[in-house]
């Protein structure tokens, strides 16, 4: 949870830093361009968002079923 919530903030940080910017927010001149590149690469480093989103939602379910009550018809 703690990479998924990092790397969404850290990119929108970067892309507000970019739109800021400007055109001069992607040139290597500028250290936003750096900044960028590296809040994109921590939404695909080991497991895009999707992936990360997908693998929390099933540990939830199963901590879920752990301590639900059991169902009987």
């Amino acid at each position: 949870m703690a990479k998924l919530l990092g790397s969404e903030i850290y990119n929108r940080i970067a892309d507000k830093a970019v739109q800021i910017h400007g055109g001069l927010g992607y040139m290597k001149e500028f250290p936003v361009e750096r900044y960028y590149r590296d809040a994109r690469i921590t939404k695909i480093y080991e497991g895009t968002s999707e992936i990360q989103k997908n693998i929390i939602a099933a540990q939830i379910h199963k901590e879920y079923l752990k301590k639900a009550p059991p169902v009987s018809i």
